[in-house]
């Protein structure tokens, strides 16, 4: 990348400072609108990085004056942060916005918009225009810090506000931020995706990869240590792809080690990996940093190499086994691989289907994220003969998850007897006095305990492995 089209990358200052004036405008507006403190309801669908978006968007709202509820019909102000990777998604988007016409009708003042990745297509945008004349706002995911701005053209304007601009998208940073858990935090540390994978609509709705300037990481990942966050995922669409557009550019496996030399008590994980860029330099730097979490989510998609042509995944079955058999080299069993399988890409015949299967048994992830393939429009992959049946290809879907089922309990014997420390993230769901937590691969063991310890780190045995999860118990440090 260029200097100046980095510099393009990066929304200006004076745009940001510009927001923060709108800011206090909305505060005034609100205040002569409403008697009491609005509330705003964000619902969002899809990845961490939509997550990780709403965050976003809740700390404008609170800097504007807007406090929060999870109950729609309690709120002046209703955002769908949506997601555009799979049909479902959207069809749950339609109906939930739909369902909110009578509502509106009745409460005439409250704001109902639309953003992410759903709505950064002109067709989805079009149809909200013409069949939803009941949404005020909608806006693309590139101009999420000028939300400001356009809840102010919405309420003093009188007139629907679309804002999707055809763009690349840019960084924007100062935006504040209101996180949903204290302890575990979201960390973005760049957008968008440059490898437009034949199936995924993902580098067209969040524009060309762009990342975020390692110091202003950094500082972010220091704050939220400080604030005693325990467990820091960092985000993008491809992490492996991190600091190829920076000037000097920095790999993401020098962003991990700087990270991990940061003094306090704390995991950092990372999703998502592309194979193609997935490095033995990062696989070291993974075996040999204490704080980062040996769990490699690193999606394969199909174990057929003529369909992952197709694809456009730029790897081959073999160049993925290199890679998982230099991890578990390096990390051992210790070591957790899960994955992301398509299954009945437009074309792919069952003996192609079987070649997956077979990778699966080679691979023995401890679990898999399963999906049939969801023609997105606008790919090429929507444009490709797709002769077997829906009915055909949940046969297949079925005969995956089966065998991924006995792998992942065959996986969690692995772990039977042995302590890890882990991250205490919720309730469990095996028992009313269980809660969860996370061991350094992400599995997920439950044990009797209180709820005081929800966002701490505590030693648990497993002495029960079960299929998808594990039960164990507290270990006292004496008793280490």
């Amino acid at each position: 990348m260029s200097g100046e089209s980095r510099k393009t990358a990066v929304v200006d200052k004076s745009q940001m400072e510009k927001q923060k004036q709108f800011s206090y405008k909305m505060s005034s507006v609100i205040s002569a609108r409403y008697d009491e403190m609005p509330k705003a309801c964000v619902i969002t669908y899809g990845c961490q990085q939509n997550v990780a978006d709403s965050e976003k968007i809740k700390g404008m709202l609170e800097q504007i004056g807007y406090g929060f509820t999870d109950d729609r019909h309690d709120a002046k102000l209703i955002i769908f942060n949506t997601c555009a990777v799979r049909e479902h998604a959207e069809d749950r988007v339609f109906g939930n916005v739909g369902s909110l016409k009578q509502y509106k009708r009745e409460n005439p003042d409250v704001i109902i918009a639309l953003c992410g990745c759903m709505m950064q297509q002109k067709h989805i945008a079009q149809k909200i225009k013409n069949s939803y004349p009941f949404v005020d706002l909608v806006f693309g995911t590139h101009v999420i810090h000028c939300l400001p701005e356009l809840l102010y053209r919405t309420m003093t304007g009188g007139k629907r506000v679309f804002e999707i601009p055809d763009m690349d998208g840019a960084i924007a940073e100062g935006i504040p931020v209101k996180r949903d858990n204290g302890a575990k935090a979201w960390l973005p540390i760049m957008y968008g995706c440059n490898n437009f994978c034949s199936y995924c609509i993902v580098p067209y709705v969040r524009g060309r990869e762009r990342s975020r300037e390692k110091q202003d990481i950094i500082n972010e990942f220091r704050q939220l240590v400080q604030r005693g966050s325990k467990e820091i995922t960092l985000l993008g669409q491809n992490v492996n792809s991190y600091g190829k557009d920076l000037i000097p550019q920095v790999s993401f496996a020098q962003l991990l080690r700087e990270l991990n030399d940061i003094d306090g008590d704390f995991r950092i994980r990372f999703m998502t990996s592309h194979p193609k860029d997935c490095t033995k330099e990062l696989l070291e730097t993974m075996a040999s940093c204490d704080k980062v979490a040996q769990h490699l989510h690193l999606p394969f998609q199909s174990g057929s190499n003529r369909v992952l042509k197709a694809m456009n995944r730029n790897y081959t079955r073999e160049q993925y086994l290199e890679l998982i058999h230099y991890a578990r080299e390096l990390m051992g069993d210790e070591l957790s691989v899960t994955s992301d399988i398509i299954v009945g890409f437009p074309g792919e015949t069952y003996e192609e289907f079987k070649e997956t299967l077979s990778l699966v048994k080679e691979v023995k992830a401890t679990s898999l994220f399963t999906f049939i393939y969801s023609p997105r429009k606008g790919t090429p992959a929507a444009r490709m003969d797709d002769p077997v049946s829906q009915q055909e290809k949940s046969k297949w879907f079925k005969e995956l998850t089966d065998l991924q089922e006995k792998i992942s309990a065959q996986q969690m014997k692995l772990h039977e007897g042995k302590i890890y420390k882990c991250y205490v993230y919720g309730k469990g769901k095996l028992n009313d006095n269980y809660i969860a937590a996370r061991n350094d691969g992400n599995l997920i063991i439950e044990f009797e305990g209180d709820k005081s310890l929800i966002g701490t780190f505590q030693n648990i045995k497993v002495i029960e492995p079960l299929t998808f999860v594990m039960r164990g118990e507290i270990v006292k440090e004496k008793e280490l």
